[in-house]
């Protein structure tokens, strides 16, 4: 499959200033992508805490660098937010590392893993469900890199903005009924109960 091509906006934000206008605008959506990026580790027992939080528009992608700004007011406000639908993947991961920085109660989040179970897709990875809707491949070489150095590389910042950009994408596509289970070749089937 050809790589995901991203042509949107790409905002990194590392001060308090620049994320309070962020959010500003954020909180005027009435969807948005959400993913989270965590410095990997290689040491048995160490582990960091989030370094990115990614909040996307279909044309605009903000990556709040929370290893600086932490678990902020105007943060926190958005994440319990429930008039802003959340689209994210495996989040129960994300809630669970972020509430290391600073506590929230998450409102108005959709979890993809589960939403796309009444689509019949079986496999619940942001890549194959993303290649399954459109045809095109979504990179992890950035994955496993430093999210806590001191300047993200451009390559870094173009991950981090698919992910949360490819979220929202495939919760548009799902629930705008662009999608027909049925036509699919990974259709999951419910075995047949056997009568008695």
């Amino acid at each position: 499959m050809p790589l995901v091509e991203y042509s949107g906006k790409i905002t990194v934000i590392d001060d308090i200033d620049s994320a309070r206008q962020a959010l500003a605008i954020l909180s005027a959506e009435t969807r948005v992508g959400f993913d989270t990026e965590t410095r990997p580790s290689f040491q048995k027992g160490r582990t960091y805490k989030v370094a990115l939080v990614q909040i996307s528009t279909l044309t605009h992608s903000y990556l709040f660098r929370v290893n600086r700004l932490g678990i902020f007011d105007e943060l926190r406000a958005f994440m319990e937010n429930e008039n802003v639908l959340k689209i994210g993947l495996s989040l129960k991961d994300d809630f669970y590392m972020m509430h290391k920085l600073g506590e929230f109660l998450p409102s108005g989040f959709v979890d993809l893993q589960s939403y796309v179970q009444d689509y019949n897709i079986a496999d619940a990875s942001l890549q194959k469900i993303y290649g399954l809707l459109f045809g095109c491949r979504i990179s992890k070489g950035q994955r496993l890199t430093n999210w806590e150095a001191p300047q993200l590389t451009e390559a870094q910042c173009h991950y981090a903005a698919i992910d949360a950009w490819a979220c929202l994408r495939i919760y548009n596509y799902l629930s705008a009924g662009e999608f027909d289970p049925m036509q699919s070749p990974y259709r999951v089937t419910k075995p047949e109960t056997v009568k008695q």
